[in-house]
């Protein structure tokens, strides 16, 4: 791969989130200089800790709502809240991120004439009508149902880093991320592994929504990383966008039943309402990444959850662990 052995400032938005704080470790081990620029409404410090005594590693805290101005050589835009417990909780403000925020960036990235990567999501493709999603595929999503602020903004952030290509010549890549997990998550973010996991490791009852057939394909956060990695060294005339995700399909049920299985838990199985608009199936169509990228998943579920259990293992075991959220993805 490229990106080694020349050292680079590379600015990460979201960078002291979930997916951020592993992208920033990593680039760091290739030799890069990092600014973490990060608003703290899902990221969180202890994601970064051990980054900031790092002599390359910035810190800043900033909302990309507002225009920012720095020096970089590369952009990663990941700045969004991505659980729906989260971007629901000011769907406005998610709107916000999406739309003002990749102008902000692609304004920046103008400017500075760097490449700019964004983190865009499976969730453009909504409820999916067509099975496995390819990236030609337009989508099926319900623009004013209590998910659209985040399907909605993503699409409208696509189309503007498009738009900004084809009008301004900015240097461009787009990537839709499939569901991720791993260390790192929050578990209060009502993400399905998350979830699933901390009532498990609770003895808690695994909080299963509809009836469980519907289907997810989890890709571990290392192998998601490494994709978004790749995607950046493209040539310029490589956009995407491209599908990363593993494409091994689970229904909820499997998954519980996997983790109940990989924690010894003796947690039963409680069935609930299943929210609006979620999607029965999701499954990317990797072709695209495994040609122009090199790039598939390596980590097994199995090895990945035991990995993000041991995770959430520890962090529970802390003084004043946080409580479990009900909700889904």
């Amino acid at each position: 791969m490229e990106g080694y052995g020349l050292q680079r400032r590379i600015l990460v938005t979201g960078g002291a989130g979930f997916l951020g704080s592993h992208l920033c470790e990593a680039l760091l081990a290739r030799g890069n200089e990092v600014l973490c620029v990060d608003n703290f409404f899902t990221g969180a410090l202890d994601h970064v800790t051990r980054l900031r005594s790092h002599p390359r590693f910035e810190l800043m805290r900033h909302d990309i709502t507002f225009p920012l101005y720095v020096e970089t050589d590369q952009i990663y835009n990941l700045a969004c809240p991505a659980s729906p417990m989260h971007y629901q909780f000011d769907p406005v403000q998610t709107t916000k991120v999406s739309v003002h925020g990749s102008i902000n960036m692609l304004g920046l990235a103008k400017r500075v004439k760097a490449p700019i990567l964004q983190a865009s999501t499976s969730e453009v493709y909504g409820d999916p009508a067509e099975h496995p999603q390819r990236e030609g595929y337009w989508g099926h999503v319900n623009p004013i149902g209590p998910r659209s602020c985040y399907d909605e903004g993503k699409r409208c952030a696509e189309t503007l880093f498009f738009d900004y290509r084809r009008q301004h010549g900015v240097r461009i890549k787009v990537a839709r991320i499939f569901n991720t997990y791993g260390p790192h998550m929050h578990p209060n973010d009502g993400r399905v592994v998350s979830n699933f996991i901390v009532q498990a490791l609770r003895g808690r009852p695994i909080t299963l929504f509809g009836d469980g057939t519907q289907t997810r394909s989890f890709c571990y956060v290392a192998d998601l990383i490494d994709g978004l990695m790749r995607l950046m060294d493209t040539p310029d005339d490589f956009t995407g966008p491209v599908n990363l995700g593993n494409p091994t399909e689970l229904t909820m049920r499997e998954l519980a039943q996997r983790i109940i299985a990989l924690t010894g838990s003796r947690s039963p199985i409680e069935y609930r309402p299943l929210p609006a608009d979620d999607p029965r199936q999701r499954q990317p169509d990797i072709t695209l990444a495994r040609s122009a990228l090199g790039w598939e998943p390596r980590v097994g579920l199995d090895e990945g959850l035991r990995r993000t259990i041991d995770y959430f293992d520890g962090l529970l075991r802390q003084p004043e662990p946080v409580l479990i959220a009900s909700a889904s993805r």
